[in-house]
């Protein structure tokens, strides 16, 4: 991995603190799908009956999808398939891209595929959260049938509480995940034990004989029975994402150690209780525990409901500023709610959008097994989008045979496309909730993409060339400020409308003038040696370049104090900083279509400042706005 300063990328812990932190973080989500899974697969609208055969057929069924989707895809391939030590769509687009730069075409189609894979994300940033805390809350209707008005409502009321505090950063409830979840686990393996105690026969869905079986002989109703199935593989792509924060030995300790143990046992503690009392369907995960255990149930449930929605919201800040630096949204106010780490950010527009969205769906859908049918589609959809990444990285970057990535990929690819099938069956009654919200987050994202790139063709094409420009200055002609200009452009070849502005309405250049471009590259880090690029023009002009990760974050006047080794001083109390802000004016012509220019627009006036983004002094800042068509 590329060598990078410690205040972008901390110093990793011990192996046993990261595997430990993983456990909060990277199985939250998967973590909780007991709470809900075997009651869907058992409901009567998947047409499966709670006998000793179907049982033992289900709980093989879910068994083997933990082991070859989880275990075999995640845990020991996609793993491997890291950009610089991180992971995730975005990552691996980039990634796969980079390997396709001879190849513009297909490209262009991995990159629009990649970011439809992270719209989805939100889909799930929404209805984790939901979906969890319902299935939590759901256990006080075995406490008492009576409570179960309250069940939406508590429900809410956790929801905003945790949205709320999300300002105050997460690092000291952070440190308490670990252990919280450790409990979580270790409450999942012994209720399972002791039901498989009581029901012996439940061991026999360790064939998988039984989950062919139990599949083969399903008729249309299995692709019901799978989309219900498929509930247990939910955060798998938690796996992928959150190497970069753990590392790819911590996520896979935690998985075979206790994770995938936990698990197995108590799906094979649920199926043993079914076996023993089919009446514990209406909710047989409360129901393994007797009856003055199930409070203390609910609050352990609770919390760890909390935690799976957590990892979820802190990925979705992630997820966005990722995007942002790689130039697919507009620049959002962004706080850093830890000194020490880079990554523990809050983004006030995403946090406030996702409660919203989360609320919405609480209200709307008002228990898991309504949420069900939503919850499957955006998450298998994106398994199919990793795999076919997955494909291009190990054939175009790896560099191995076509028939060996076409044999380690397809297998993967056919089970993702059974799963995302059989979701894609409870469309009209959910499942179009993801998939719309991915297309409506894929249209703001290609719109302001491409609007971007007009407006760079305006500029480019209205502009003066800067070289130009310096080779025709008349230094006896010009008042000079003796202090330093930093001027933040997007295109560094043509003359900054701020300098313009300033030199046509205060008739002085300063005695140094920076012509500065922050380039995002599509790697998750770059190194302090690598950082910035220094070009003297001649007459006090400088054309700068500063190079980051889409994973790191933007210290301008830090960067630009390496350059003093390059021959240019930047001093910081005597460096003003003057940026361009574009108007964007939407025009007829062949651009985009009129209501994408629109919304480009309205985009770009709500975009956050360019100073805040950069980490400029506000008391160094000059603003100067500028028309400009597209």
């Amino acid at each position: 991995m590329t060598t990078a300063n410690t205040a972008d990328h901390a110093p990793r812990q011990g192996t046993a603190a990261l595997t430990l932190a993983a456990l909060g973080v990277v199985y939250g989500d998967i973590g909780t799908s007991p709470l809900y899974t075997i009651k869907e697969v058992f409901l009567p609208a998947t047409g499966v009956p709670i006998d000793a055969q179907h049982l033992i057929g289900a709980c093989s069924t879910i068994f083997w999808a933990l082991m070859l989707v989880v275990t075999l895809k995640y845990v020991i391939l996609v793993l491997r398939a890291d950009n610089r030590g991180e992971g995730g769509v975005l990552a691996l687009t980039a990634l796969a891209a980079h390997a396709v730069q001879h190849k513009p075409a297909l490209r262009r189609v991995l990159l629009i595929l990649g970011l439809f894979g992270a719209t989805l994300f939100y889909g799930d940033g929404v209805i984790t959260p939901a979906i969890s805390v319902l299935g939590a809350m759901e256990g006080l209707e075995v406490v008492a049938p009576g409570l179960e008005p309250y069940v939406v409502p508590a429900a809410l009321a956790i929801l905003v509480a945790l949205f709320a505090v999300q300002r105050f950063g997460t690092a000291q409830v952070g440190k308490a995940f670990g252990p919280i979840i450790v409990l979580w686990f270790a409450t999942l393996a012994v209720s399972g034990i002791v039901h498989i105690a009581r029901e012996p026969a439940i061991l026999a869905a360790l064939n998988p004989l039984h989950a062919w079986q139990f599949l083969s002989t399903r008729g249309w109703h299995f692709f019901a029975a799978v989309g219900a199935i498929v509930l247990a593989i939910t955060g798998a792509e938690a796996l992928y994402a959150d190497m970069g924060h753990f590392g790819r030995r911590p996520i896979r300790l935690a998985w075979s150690g206790l994770v995938l143990p936990s698990l197995a046992l108590n799906y094979l503690g649920q199926g043993a209780l079914l076996l023993a009392d089919p009446t514990a369907a209406e909710n047989p995960f409360f129901r393994q525990f007797p009856s003055s255990w199930v409070p203390a149930a609910i609050v352990l449930a609770t919390l760890a409901a909390i935690i799976a929605s957590q990892a979820v919201i802190s990925g979705a800040y992630s997820v966005t500023k990722q995007a942002i630096q790689l130039g697919f949204l507009p620049r959002m106010a962004l706080r850093y709610t830890s000194a020490r780490e880079a990554g523990q950010i809050y983004m006030p527009a995403v946090n406030w959008a996702l409660l919203a969205g989360v609320a919405a769906v609480v209200t709307a859908f008002g228990s898991t097994s309504a949420l069900a049918g939503a919850y499957g589609i955006a998450v298998t959809l994106t398994m199919v989008i990793t795999t076919a990444l997955t494909y291009v990285v190990i054939r175009e970057s790896w560099r191995l045979p076509r028939p060996l990535a076409i044999a380690s990929t397809s297998f993967f690819l056919a089970i993702d496309l059974v799963l995302f099938i059989s979701c894609a069956a409870k469309f009209i009654d959910g499942g179009w909730f993801p998939i719309a919200l991915g297309l409506a987050l894929f249209a703001l994202m290609s719109t302001w993409a491409r609007g971007r790139s007009l407006l760079l063709q305006s500029l480019r094409s209205d502009g003066v060339e800067l070289q130009d420009f310096v080779d025709s200055l008349d230094p006896a002609s010009v008042s000079r400020a003796g202090r330093t200009a930093v001027y933040p452009v997007a295109d560094a070849q043509t003359v900054p409308q701020a300098l313009l502005h300033n030199l046509k309405h205060n008739q002085v250049l300063h005695e140094r003038n920076v012509v500065l471009t922050v380039n995002f590259r599509d790697v998750p880090w770059v190194g302090l040696d690598d950082r910035i690029e220094v070009a003297p023009l001649g007459r006090g002009f400088w054309r700068v370049t500063l190079h980051f990760g889409f994973m790191q974050s933007p210290d301008v006047p830090k960067a630009l104090a390496l350059a003093e080794a390059h021959g240019l001083q930047v001093p910081p109390f005597e460096t003003s900083y003057f940026l361009s802000r574009e108007t964007v004016v939407p025009t007829r012509g062949t651009g985009m279509a009129g209501w994408r220019e629109r919304l480009f627009a309205a985009m770009s006036r709500n975009a956050s400042s360019v100073a805040e983004f950069f980490r400029l002094p506000d008391n160094a800042v000059v603003e100067l706005g500028s028309r400009v068509q597209i």
